[in-house]
């Protein structure tokens, strides 16, 4: 190994330990209920963990995933245990998310983390509640009624925030019929006052088209 594969390893190291601390930090921070402090350490562990040199972990003896997943034609993807503490970063920053009620970056780091393991069930669930709470209750519910099926364990979970999605649809229906209903109602009154108002014109005569005598 030249020195230069050697340095470049080193680095790796050091920053992959740096990682799993910033890591460990934002998870006692997150137990502690300190969310802000919990997030920042986690954005601290993505700036170390992000764009690390593959062949450079493997040399550090990284080892695979202990969540393989299978691409679309059923072949094992390309997984490391990085990608693993990768996708726990990101699902634990979508808990920090709901937390707050930041309902689009809990469906940001959501989505991330699902990039890296789709069978997160709880990423799953907590994509599905952000969609919900920012209107697309459809999509929440579809992604609910997908995951009681792959993970029936939970069935209950998802079925009480599948009624509450739905009830929540159900009322924001309710609320744009009546505000639809109300339109037409102020349209047809206005229609009628203006064809009352019409009713009380008087014609008005033209005046006869002036002539101009012509001189003899």
């Amino acid at each position: 190994m030249s020195d230069q594969e050697q340095a470049s390893q080193s680095a790796v190291a050091i920053k992959l330990q740096t990682a799993k601390q910033k890591k460990e930090t934002g998870d006692q921070a997150f137990k502690n209920g300190d969310v802000k402090a919990a997030l920042f350490s986690y954005h601290e562990t993505l700036m170390y963990l992000l764009g690390l040199d593959k062949n450079a972990l493997q040399s550090l003896g990284v080892g695979p995933s202990t969540t393989p997943q299978k691409d679309k034609d059923g072949k094992d993807k390309e997984k490391t245990e990085v990608d693993d503490m990768i996708e726990k970063v990101y699902a634990n920053m979508s808990a920090c998310h709901m937390k707050n009620g930041n309902w689009q970056r809990v469906l940001d780091t959501a989505e991330k983390a699902l990039a890296k393991n789709e069978e997160n069930w709880k990423v799953q669930f907590r994509k599905a509640k952000a969609l919900g709470e920012q209107g697309y209750c459809d999509k929440g519910i579809k992604i609910l009624e997908d995951i009681k099926k792959k993970n029936p364990t939970d069935a209950a979970i998802y079925d009480s925030e599948i009624s509450r999605l739905r009830a929540i649809d159900n009322e924001k229906d309710k609320a744009n019929k009546a505000k639809l209903k109300g339109f037409l109602s102020r349209e047809k009154k206005t229609s009628k006052t203006v064809d009352a108002e019409e009713e009380k014109l008087v014609p008005i005569e033209k005046p006869a088209s002036a002539t101009i005598e012509e001189v003899s």
